[in-house]
């Protein structure tokens, strides 16, 4: 049984290969025929550098928070470097910090740990209270005081 388990995961495996190198060979066709147009591959170029802009940038700002931050940061890495060379080396050298900042971290003690959720928990309160939220429910619940509303 074991064996058969294992020639099953195997085909699984190269099922997901072969679709896999089927869909880039489809993105390459596609993109080819796009390239044959100066007008055309410019314009693509620069919807790819934008969009790749904005989702980078949305994940930069997300960075400090709990969630997606990062993931966020390298898609729109990932969306810049499938049309330019230096984000694709960019994309690669973060992704070796980044992985290399994990294992150092992943190593720390608990104290160090400790104050990196105490500082996630304090930049994302700080948000909270610059964006006016903390005044807004402390106002319903009746803590209505000078000091909790937004100071912008």
């Amino acid at each position: 049984m074991a064996a058969s388990e294992n020639v099953r995961n195997k085909s699984a495996v190269d099922d997901d290969d072969n679709a896999f190198e089927e869909a880039a060979g489809r993105y390459q066709e596609f993109r080819a025929k796009i390239a044959e147009k100066p007008t055309m591959d410019l314009a693509y170029r620069i919807g790819v550098g934008v969009l790749g802009a904005i989702v980078l940038v949305i994940g930069i700002l997300l960075i400090p928070y709990p969630g997606p931050g990062w993931v966020i940061v390298f898609a729109g890495l990932g969306i810049l470097a499938s049309e330019f060379a230096w984000a694709k080396r960019l994309l690669k050298f973060a992704k070796k910090k980044y992985n290399a900042f994990m294992e150092w971290f992943g190593r720390q003690s608990m104290f160090v740990k400790a104050l990196g959720v105490l500082f996630t928990a304090a930049v994302v309160v700080l948000t909270l209270w610059l964006l006016g939220a903390i005044g807004l429910v402390a106002g319903w619940v009746g803590l209505d005081q000078a000091w909790l509303q937004s100071p912008i």
